[in-house]
Formats: structure tokens, sequence, C-alpha cells
């Protein structure tokens, strides 16, 4: 069928496996056992997307099938075509071949499958093959069976979704009220015999990399070269509120010029129960844009628009209806105009100035791309939902236009944003006929739709934030909460009164801890007179009365089920940072105690670059303290650290049952992604070796609840609900927490106890790199494959005609996968 090919006739034979590599994740180790007789042994061809100028198969996401749920992949051939050796079962090499053929198979990273060839190995290969492996090879036990969670008694009860989660999923996907009476998500030993039915991972290498010599401890210093991503600004509007009153935003200081009190008025048609949503809607996205200490939000009524005295107080009207407009209500609309208002319309039909509206069937609720020309005439291009009408020239003569626009990226370039000045009061209005005002989740049902919209959120926010600018509004953000004290809690008594009289051994008289960036005054409760800044910092330890909003004990404790880590928490509703908080601690707290600092947000948050961000409510805020033996798996190989942190968050996700298909994966070295669209989280860490120990903190950001303006877990949760039609919980950041903790312990015991191999099957399987080329040295140096990582935690690439060969980060803070470089010999 057109360029693609699938044999089943006749089986093509491998004898020579020179220029195969097998892939770390393969249990090529016994061929004989692994090639079952009722197995099929296969190689699929594919190539890059781009090399073809192919079309991209826009398929509903229930039907498209990814090649890895189908097979087992064996070895790999860089080059082009990219070949992968790998075998199935007889079923599902005929699912894998009827959706090859029907052009919904998907493979890794834009490659696009061409052929499918059944093949076998000679017997002279198989047996080169178990020479080649029986002395390097160690036989891995599945980590997710070691990694599973016992609930404790009681526990079952306890549920990690919490009210404010349940209610953005019960606006966002229409889901039954029962929901938040459901149990939190059972542990993977409760999947009782399914968990054998997984095959046992092996790791397996090819000569070349046999050959490699050992990094050392030097790679220590690349541990921490990437930083946590800058996570983007949120601040967590709540939709609460009653539609029937007016809806009071904030108070203070005034961001305008007018005169006018700061009031937006929210137009959206008839009091219907539609209206009501949409207004909802659009106050929610409003709140992300502007100053939310500077405007007040009122949602104006039909019935009032034309006898409340609106006009002299409202510094900008949004008309956001689709109905027809009356034409009462469009001269009133008109005379505020008249009077120097501003107006924004949003795939409303509110037009003037000889401006009309032109119904386009074929582009109504259609995804296409915008190209929008700002106040300074930078273009930026994006993908946006269309209403189906755009903006021609009518009858009358049309007002001269002002500086915004948009089109469409179309043959007719048809007009999409235009920009109004009107009058000799400085009236002006910006139309729009394109979604801005909604969010992707809220919009479409596809996998695919949803990757194209939420891939331009950020866009979509720039642009919004650009008009309401232009209209007068400030889209500054929210001033910088102050700090609050430090709380001290504990997961059991027994680590408290260890943690007590370890601290009563080293304060001083005064219960002050003295390090070089900071202070730490214990005191027994808080005081308005304490001093409460970045470098001097009251720790409150009686707190069994306070609750704080965005953290809850009992979850974390009923879900952290550690021997060691994470059982002394540092928490603070606002802190600079919570890995400058553990600076000083890291090097006097024993390992023992278990220390973790958590913030609900941060002011001073690492990023690249030296970036500083307000992080948001709703995403996870963490550093962890441990300890690394210098003679020991992981002491030998610290750059594995953020490896284990990454893969401890998605593994904390995807081994609840029936989360498992949330595309949650890792990326080199430190980063979380959804699938390989958009990154969610990362991580840093802060090594320092003292005598025969590594005093080590993991900081971890990662958007658990904050939807906008990227994603978060909890946007994944919700799409997965949709299209599956099931009711799985939304997270709590404090569940994950406790959850990600757990299991990066019994990952770093299982990495002390065999090393790498203990876990890097399981890192593979979530990782978003399979059959990714990269350039090495520069955009313009060689292309290679990259085909694992190596002993100490590095990439290992191949270059078509060469050597698998590790490489290292050039010490960009950007992307850590651009200008790869390989490391001199010594």
């Amino acid at each position: 069928m057109g360029n693609r090919v699938f044999f089943i006739d006749e089986t093509q034979s491998i004898d020579d496996l020179n220029k195969w590599a097998l892939l770390l994740v393969s249990p090529f180790i016994y061929p004989g056992d692994v090639l079952e007789a009722e197995h099929i042994a296969f190689v699929i061809e594919s190539i890059l997307l781009r090399s073809q100028n192919l079309p991209t198969p826009f398929f509903p996401s229930d039907t498209i099938l990814k090649w890895s749920d189908c097979c087992l992949p064996l070895a790999c051939r860089p080059g082009e075509p990219y070949k992968l050796f790998a075998e199935a079962s007889i079923d599902n090499f005929s699912e894998l071949g009827i959706a090859f053929m029907e052009n919904r198979l998907q493979m890794d990273n834009g490659m696009v499958p061409q052929k499918i060839v059944s093949v076998h190995l000679q017997d002279s290969v198989l047996k080169e093959l178990q020479q080649l492996t029986s002395s390097t090879i160690t036989e891995v036990e599945e980590l997710t069976s070691a990694l599973s969670f016992k609930i404790k008694p009681g526990q079952e009860g306890t549920k990690h979704l919490g009210r404010d989660d349940q209610k953005v999923q019960d606006e966002e996907c229409n889901q039954k009220k029962s929901s938040a009476s459901q149990e939190e998500p059972t542990s993977v030993s409760e999947k009782g015999d399914d968990v054998d039915e997984h095959h046992h991972l092996h790791l397996s290498s090819c000569h070349e990399c046999l050959e490699l010599e050992s990094s050392t401890i030097e790679s220590v210093k690349f541990a921490s070269a990437e930083d946590i991503p800058d996570l983007p600004y949120d601040f967590n509007s709540s939709l609460e509120g009653s539609v029937n009153t007016a809806c009071h935003i904030g108070q203070g200081k005034r961001v305008n010029v007018t005169g006018k009190p700061p009031n937006v008025l929210l137009f959206v048609g008839s009091d219907s129960q539609e209206a009501h949503q949409r207004f909802q809607q659009l106050r929610s996205i409003l709140t992300d844009c502007v100053d939310t200490d500077s405007y007040t939000i009122y949602h104006l009524k039909e019935k009032k628009v034309l006898s409340d005295p609106w006009l002299h107080n409202c510094l900008l009207l949004i008309i956001a209806t689709e109905q027809p407009i009356s034409e009462a209500i469009c001269q009133q609309f008109m005379a505020y105009l008249s009077q120097g208002g501003k107006v924004l319309g949003l795939s409303s039909s509110f037009t003037f100035g000889g401006l009309q509206l032109r119904s386009k069937e074929e582009l109504k609720k259609t995804i296409q791309t915008l190209v929008f020309s700002k106040a300074d005439n930078n273009e930026m291009k994006l993908n946006v939902l269309t209403s189906g009408s755009i903006y021609e020239e009518g009858t009358g003569e049309l007002l001269s236009l002002g500086k915004l626009k948009g089109y469409l990226e179309n043959i007719e370039k048809d007009k999409i944003i235009v920009h109004l000045p009107f009058g000799t009061n400085g009236g002006e209005a910006i139309l729009c006929q394109v979604h801005l005002e909604m969010s992707p989740s809220t919009l479409i049902q596809t996998q695919d739709a949803f990757n194209l919209l939420k891939s331009s959120n950020f866009k979509r926010y720039e642009v919004l934030k650009e008009i309401l600018t232009v209209l007068g509004l400030s889209c500054e953000l929210n001033k910088i909460p102050p700090l609050t004290p430090l709380y001290l809690f504990t997961a059991e008594e027994e680590a408290r009164v260890s943690f007590m009289q370890w601290l009563a051994r080293n304060v001083s008289p005064e219960g002050v801890m003295t390090f070089s960036k900071l202070n730490l005054k214990f005191v027994s409760s808080y005081k308005p007179e304490l001093e409460v800044t970045p470098s001097h910092m009251p720790v409150i330890t009686a707190t069994e009365e306070f609750a704080p909003e965005h953290f809850n004990l009992e979850i974390y404790r009923q879900n952290l089920q550690t021997k060691q880590l994470g059982k002394i928490i540092l928490f603070a509703e606002v802190t600079s940072s919570t890995m400058s908080l553990l600076d000083g601690l890291m090097f006097e707290v024993p390992s023992s105690l278990g220390l973790v600092a958590i913030a609900a947000r941060q002011t001073e948050g690492k990023g690249r670059g030296g970036n500083v961000w307000l992080s948001p409510v709703g995403c996870s805020l963490s550093t962890l303290h441990i300890h690394i033996p210098l003679y020991s798996h992981l002491g030998q190989r610290i750059p594995y650290v953020q490896h284990l942190m990454s893969l401890a968050v998605v593994e904390a996700v995807r081994s609840i049952p029936e989360y498992q298909d949330i595309n949650l994966r890792v990326k080199w070295p430190n980063d979380i992604y959804y699938s390989d669209q958009m990154k969610l989280g990362g991580v840093l860490v802060n090594s320092t070796l003292v005598g025969t120990t590594f005093y080590i903190l993991i900081g971890c950001g990662l958007n658990v609840n904050n939807s906008n303006p990227t994603i978060c877990i909890n946007d994944l949760i919700i799409e997965y609900n949709k299209r599956h039609n099931k009711n799985l919980s939304l997270f709590r950041v404090d569940y994950l927490i406790a959850r990600t903790i757990t299991v990066l312990e019994r990952l770093i015991d299982a990495f002390q106890d065999k090393g790498p191999n203990a876990v890097l099957p399981l890192y593979y399987k979530y990782w978003v790199h399979s059959g990714q080329q990269v350039r090495l040295g520069s955009d313009e140096g060689p292309m290679v494959w990259i085909v694992g990582i190596d002993d100490s935690g590095f990439l290992q690439v191949h270059q078509e005609g060469g050597d698998v060969v590790t490489v290292h980060p050039d010490g960009n803070s950007f992307d850590m996968l651009r200008n790869l470089i390989i490391p001199k010999k010594q």
C-alpha cells in the first residue's frame, strides 16, 4: 500500500550482526528462550518524517497503535532507513501488521515505518551472540514488582484527591460527583498475578560498548549541569462564587491611567447556564493573565446593559458570545466606545466601522495556524481553534486599522484578528475569531488535536496578554508574596523524638543554627515580631494545631513507606528556595533522620541561566537530603542520582493500577516529559564529596495541578478520562511527593545492591529517546543515534559506520542534548 510493504510469505535470514547494536533493554541473552516457537522475529524499517516530507496521519488516539505495545525490541541498526529487530506473538504481529498497512502504526521521534519483514537468525549467529554476552550479562528481576507498595491498615479510606482538585475535574470533565468518594489508587502489589505476566528484562551490550573505557568520578560535575526547568506562572484562580453575583477578584493598587474604576466587565450573552459557564471560563483565564490585585471582574448581564450606569465605570468590556446581539445593546456598546472605552471581542458577532463577518464552514471549530503581528510588528505563529468566521470589508468605509492583526496561514490569509481605533476620545476595539479564551482540555477530544493546541498554549497566553496590554491593562505578574516561617512536621513520632534530641545538642542557647547563607531559629510558636527573610528563617516546632492549606500531613504520612528518607519535613507556604533551606543543614543532620523541604510556592526557584520565577500553587516543589558512600555502586556513579529521581517521579505515577498509560516519561538527563512533547518538570542535584561520603540535595519541580499556561500531570489524567471514559482521580502534591520519595528509596537500594543493571530496564521503559537522533558538536555536526546510557550515566550514541561512543554535554544550560561532545580519553 503506497510505499509500505509487509512481508509475511518468506522469512528472510540474518547472518551478520556486526552492524547491529543490541538494545540495552533487550532480553537477548539466550536466544533459544527468547524466540519462543509461537513467536515471530521481524525487522521494521523506518525513515525520518522530514526526509520524505510525508504527511502526518491524524487518527483518533484510540486507533493509533504504538509499535512498543506489540513487540519486544532486541537490536537496532542506525542509519537511513533505521532498522529495528524485534519479536512478537503471532497475534501481536498480526495486529502490528494491520495497523502498519492502515497507516496508523506509530514509531518514535518522527520515524515513519516503511517495511516489515519477518526474519530468522542463523544458528551460527545465535552461538556468536551467546558467546558475546555470556560473560557480561546479568539477569535483572523486574523492578516494578520489587517496588510494590503495601497499603497500611486504615489507609484504604484515605483519598489523595483534594476538594479543589475534584472541583476542577468535575467542571472540566463533567464527571459524576461520586468520583470524590473513590478510594486512593491501589498499590502495585494489589495487581496479584498480573505482575508475573510481564517479561523479565535483561541487560545486554554490543561488542563496541564493552570496549569503552569506564568513566571516572570526575563525571560528578555533570550531575547538576541541568537546572530545574522554568515552570510556568499560574495563580491557581478559584472558580468559586455564584455566577449570579458580581465576582470580585482583588483589591489594592490600580494600574490604569484613565481615571476609571478598575472594573473589567464580561458580557457573555443571555442568562443561560451555558453563558454562566462561559463567564467562569473567561474569569479564570483573565486571572492568569493580569495582575489580580489591580482589577475587579464583573459579569455584565444582558438585562443590565441598558439599565445599569456601567459606561463610566468600566476599564475594559469583553464581549464573548456567538449569539446575535440586539441593536439596542450594540448601540450601548458603541456609546461606550465613543466615550473612550476599550472593547475586546472574543468569537463574538459584534462588529462596526465598515467591518463584517463572513462564515466559512470549513473553518468552524478546526485547528489552524494563526500568524499574529504584535504592536512592535514582530510576528509569531501558533495553533489555534477557529470560530468559523472571518472579517471582511463591508460596503461602508472601513476605519483605519491599528497595529495588532492576525490572519490564518492559508492561501486567502483570512483576517481573524483586527484592531480598530474609534472616535476622538481614545476608544478602540480588538476583535478576534479564534478561541483564545478556552483551554485545550475543554475543547478537544482527540489526542493529536490536544497535543497541537497544548504545544501552543504558552503562545496563546502571550497573544492574549499582548491584546490586553494594548487595551490598557497591566499584565505584569502579581507581586511576590511575603515569605512565611518554616513548620516542622514528622512522618512518625520516633523520627520526631530523634530529631528533637539531635536539635537540642546542636542549637545555640537562643535556639539558633548559623550557616554561611542562612540562620535558622527554632521556636515553639510563631510570633509576629519574628523576622522572616531569605537569610533568617524561623522554624516552628510545635505544629500540632497548624493545618496548612497546601499540605496534608496525614496524606503524606500514609503514603510515605520508607525506611529512612523523607521522615523529617520542613514545610513553608512561601519560601525563597527549598534547596537554599537545606544548604547548610545537609552537612549537619544525620542521614538517618531523612530530611526533606517542601514548599507551596518559591520566590527564587533555581533555574537555567539564573532565571527566577514565582513557582505557582499546584506545583510540587521539594528538596530531599541523602548521603551516599563514595565506595558504593551509586557513589562511583553519582550522575545516576538525577536519573533515579526522574525515574522515581514517573514510576510513582505509572505504577499505580489504571495509571500505567498516563504518558509521563523521562528525558536524559533530568527532565520529566509528557510523551516527547512538553516538559512537566525537572531535577536539580547538588552533590558535595566530604571524606568518603557524598552529601546530596535533590531538588525537584513538577507541574502537578497548575494547568496554565503549559501543562501538568492532572491535565494528562483529565484527557485520559475523557478519551477512555474513565474516572481516575487527580493527584495532590503531598500524595505525589510521598510516593515519589518511597519509590526513590527503593530505586537507590536496588542500585546499591546490583548497580545500573538493576534500574536501567525500567529507565528505558519510560525514556523518550528510543530511535532518536542528535548532532555532535554543533547544529552542523554529524548525526548520531542514541542507543542508551553508559555505566556512569552518560549518553551512548552510534554513528553509521562507526563505533558506539559515550558523549558528554558541552556545558550549555539550555539543552543538554545540543552540542554533545566526545570526551578526550585520559
